[in-house]
């Protein structure tokens, strides 16, 4: 299984291995990453799992879908060029040491 490695709210960090196909919010909440709201449990309608994407990770992601587009319009903190919705983000064998940040705050 792929790990995923994320930096929570308080700075921490948590590496969680996850199975292929599985969301990074979920794992992240099932996990129980601080800060990881994930409000809408990833039906892409409330922008409360945003995470920013280290930068050597971000060309390795599918695009940015133009629903997902929309959402990061809808976040809390700053949207910048490597955020996404980890809802939208799934768990690849090629994705292995996966590292993102989650924001201050997504409310």
């Amino acid at each position: 299984m792929p790990a995923v490695i994320y930096t929570d709210c308080r700075g921490e960090r948590h590496e969680i291995e996850v199975e292929i196909g599985v969301s990074v919010m979920a794992a992240a909440k099932r996990s129980g990453v601080p800060g990881m709201l994930a409000e809408c449990g990833g039906s892409l309608t409330c922008a409360t799992c945003h995470v920013y994407v280290s930068d050597e990770w971000t060309e390795r992601l599918p695009p940015v879908r133009e629903d997902e587009d929309e959402m990061l319009d809808e976040v809390s903190c700053p949207r910048l060029p490597n955020s996404r919705l980890s809802c939208q983000v799934l768990a690849a064998a090629d994705l292995d040491g996966l590292t993102v940040s989650l924001p201050e705050t997504q409310q």
